[in-house]
């Protein structure tokens, strides 16, 4: 099989487990805390996410454990589908749109202060 399609393949497969992830356990947040004004699932999904994404790579390649093809599978895929940047950009520019500033502005805060925090907590965790 081709080296292309079989990446695109093991992309697509992660990618698949990652979004249906993070759509389970963003809607299950969402749904536990109704009524908050606030996107917690959203900034769930990129914490757990960084410190998935800090730990997974730190872990594999202090162990030699990743390839090309485990990285583009668990990396590329599954965390890739996982992680939520892009909706936080539309529920950021969504929130600007009904004049809710002040949340924006802490969602922003929260998800990459917390999304950096999280990717160092999960690298450091790894060299445990």
């Amino acid at each position: 099989m081709n080296k292309i399609l079989i990446d695109l393949l093991l992309v697509g497969s992660g990618g698949f487990f990652g979004s249906g992830g993070r759509y389970l356990l963003s809607t299950w947040v969402d749904q536990r805390w109704k009524g908050l004004q606030f996107p917690l699932g959203t900034l769930s999904v990129n914490v757990i996410g960084c410190l998935l994404i800090g730990w997974v790579l730190a872990w594999g390649e202090s162990k030699e454990f990743f390839d090309e093809r485990t990285r583009l599978l668990i990396v590329t895929g599954f965390l890739g589908g996982f992680t939520t940047f892009s909706t936080f950009g539309y529920e950021s520019f969504a929130l600007i749109q009904k004049g809710a500033l002040p949340s924006m502005l802490l969602s922003i805060g929260l998800n990459v202060c917390l999304g950096l925090l999280a990717v160092w907590a999960g690298h450091s965790l790894a060299k445990l």
